[in-house]
């Protein structure tokens, strides 16, 4: 047992990677399940569609019933860029079609039968803040709906800025400065009107164009403008996320950038905020992919996007859309594939009309798979943490208030079906059968049921399978689970906090590690030092309590924190990204001799954070990379207080996260 107060944790230890090659054929893919991972809290609003006012089934009872039976709890209006020419008083979107019988108070009667909250996009593009705290008044005060949130415009820094032009906007200037400045002035309006609205700001997902990217005259990217400048004045950041892929298996690679797109956005929200910056909150209100949209890739990137995002803390994310209508038609894993983004048949046909939809409103695949969504991540579920030692298999897990485990898999083979083997840490399943809730490529629908066992399931070819589990033992109260912890770290130690939360208990710290977790220490106090941990590296903790008959509390909420280097090490790097462009930049590296002696010849090391990164070709020292390691030489003498500089080229095709931890002739440098 390890000492309570202080304890020393083995470097190493990173989670599955998510690329890991499949097992070999006939092993069965290990996938572990660690109830004391707590991430986070499924929220009443987590799971959102788009709807659009052109589409004419928008309202209708048909379709709020098929939203309101796959557990749709927020639809956002009036519809992607169309926002940006919407006038909401007389219904019209001057350029654009509008339906008829989509008005708001028909959008709003459809959102009350599916039981679902109004995400609102107030018109800024040719819009005024006017006329957007006039339709908070005529909402909420007027007609009492409600409606609690409201963003200002859609992708806005498509408005041409940074060269790419689809959304509208009369601002002569079209700087995210500009966007901000207005940003403000709505807020400001509209909470005048009502209060307790929560507004929120476009920004872009890290990763994803034109993320980065510096624009003429600005002083910073997107997103550091707009936050630095309307942070103060906002609640909620909204982005968006068609990550691409020119091929299925591609497509649904992408949701491995998930955790390290997040984590960027809530660092950039946090540096460029300040003071209450953990108050904002993170909406992702429209996501699709390229290819399968209408078949079975476009159900399970559905399934894994959102169970990804809500686990990571993204209150509510939305498909786009409900109805979209016909595009380019294909055959994907066997089936007719029509390019179509809505979750239901539009019902139209090619202009030779030889290839027509189902008729209007029969479900895609995605659709179904948004329904599964619904039975598994529940208002009140908590996401607890997994690990698959296979890339082909996906999987997530809820912890249920009433003590029930319902776990996720998402086989993406579409060839082979894989063999499970589920371990679980912290929990101990009935003995019955689990029920099972199964999804397979071609279906019309979800098979429930019962099958298998509670360690043991088998995984059709491109399938997505809900395994709820009951626990061993039923009844005893365990302790409840410790609130919010914090943390404070150096570049080897971390002091976790948490309130106490009742006598004769006992606390456990517990790190997150692909599916099982490590225990760090345990201690009687509310706090605990953990040391020997690795500079640079990002960690997240939980804490549990244990009572004295060894009951076994639910997880607190996650603390994720990311250690930092020596302070006052040998050598001092300065890592810079010059000049970005959206999948590439130009880098700049300053190293500084700190020491007494001269170097004479030096290596400078370090480890791109993620696998889609990389060096294109660089100057002033030969550069090298191996795997994920970066290796830049020289010959060149560096004297003591003496500087010197590097650059190179690079390039990523996901989140741009920066190396933070660098190594001279191999001693750690303290990164400025």
């Amino acid at each position: 047992m390890v000492a309570a107060g202080a304890v020393a944790v083995a470097p190493g230890g990173a989670q599955a990677a998510a690329g890991m090659a499949a097992p070999a054929a006939g092993v069965a893919t290990r996938v572990d399940v660690d109830v004391r991972a707590g991430l986070a809290a499924v929220g009443d609003v987590a799971l959102g569609v788009n709807h659009a006012i052109w589409d004419s089934q928008l309202g209708t009872p048909e379709v709020a019933d098929l939203l309101n039976d796959a557990g749709v709890r927020m639809v956002r209006y009036p519809g992607g860029s169309y926002a940006d020419i919407y006038h909401w008083r007389d219904h019209t979107a001057p350029g654009g079609y509008v339906a008829p019988g989509t008005d708001f108070d028909t959008f709003m009667a459809g959102a009350r039968r599916t039981g679902a909250e109004p995400m609102i996009i107030a018109n800024y593009g040719t819009g005024t803040a006017q006329e957007a705290a006039d339709w908070v008044r005529y909402a909420n005060v007027e007609k009492g709906y409600g409606a609690t949130y409201w963003t200002i415009g859609n992708e806005n820094y498509g408005n041409g800025h940074y060269g790419s032009a689809w959304e509208a906007d009369n601002h002569a200037d079209k700087s995210p400065k500009e966007y901000a400045a207005h940003v403000v002035a709505y807020a400001q309006a509209m909470k005048a009107v009502d209060p307790s609205i929560k507004v929120g700001a476009v920004l872009t997902m890290p990763g994803n164009w034109p993320d980065g990217i510096v624009g003429s005259g600005d002083q910073g990217s997107w997103n550091q403008e707009v936050l630095t400048r309307a942070g103060a004045a906002i609640d909620f950041v909204d982005v968006h996320w068609y990550p691409g892929g020119s091929t299925p298996a591609e497509a649904l690679t992408k949701t491995a950038h998930i955790q390290d797109a997040v984590s960027l956005l809530r660092d950039q929200i946090s540096r460029y905020v300040g003071e209450r910056a953990d108050r904002i909150q993170i909406s992702m209100t429209e996501t699709n992919v390229d290819v399968g949209r209408n078949t079975q890739p476009g159900a399970l990137f559905l399934a894994d996007v959102y169970s990804g995002l809500l686990a990571q803390g993204v209150f509510t994310v939305h498909w786009w859309n409900v109805h979209n209508g016909l595009g380019t038609v294909s055959t994907v894993a066997g089936r007719t594939d029509y390019g179509d983004y809505g979750l239901l048949s539009s019902g139209n046909c090619t202009a030779d009309n030889s290839v027509c939809q189902p008729p209007l409103n029969t479900p895609f695949a995605p659709y179904h798979a948004l329904s599964l969504m619904g039975d598994f991540a529940k208002p009140g579920d908590r996401f607890v943490g997994t690990g698959s030692d296979n890339a082909l298999v996906s999987t997530h897990a809820v912890r249920r208030a009433n003590g029930d485990l319902a776990v996720l898999l998402i086989n993406k083979d579409p060839d082979a079906e894989h063999t499970v083997a589920l371990n679980y840490h912290g929990f101990a399943p009935a003995s019955a059968a689990p029920a099972v809730t199964t999804f397979t490529n071609g279906a019309d629908g979800v098979a429930t049921g019962t099958g298998s066992t509670a360690t043991a399931q088998t995984l059709p070819p491109y399938a997505i399978k809900l395994v709820t589990l009951h626990p061993a033992t039923t009844g005893a109260v365990a302790p409840k689970a410790p609130a919010q912890p914090t943390a404070t770290a150096t570049d080897r130690t971390a002091t976790i906090s948490w309130p106490a939360t009742a006598a004769s208990v006992k606390y456990e710290v517990y790190r997150q590690n692909g599916g099982i977790s490590e225990l760090l220490g345990e201690t009687t106090g509310t706090s605990l030092t953990v040391r020997n941990l690795d500079p640079g590296r990002r960690y997240t903790l939980n804490v549990l309590a244990r009572d004295t008959a060894g009951r076994l509390s639910a997880a607190s909420p996650p603390v994720t924190f990311t250690t930092g280097t020596p302070a006052n090490a040998s050598c001092t790097v300065s890592f810079r990204d010059t000049n970005d462009w959206g999948n590439g930049f130009v880098g700049s590296v300053d190293i500084t001799n700190n020491g007494v002696n001269a170097v004479n010849g030096w290596t400078l090391a370090f480890t791109w954070p993620t696998t889609w990164q990389s060096v294109s070709s660089g100057w002033n020292a030969t550069w090298t990379q191996e795997s994920r390691t970066v290796r830049v030489t020289s010959d060149a003498g560096l004297a003591p207080g003496a500087s010197t500089n590097a650059g190179f080229v690079g390039s990523y095709s996901g989140p741009n996260v920066l190396p933070t931890v660098f190594t001279l002739n191999g001693t750690v440098c303290t990164s400025a």
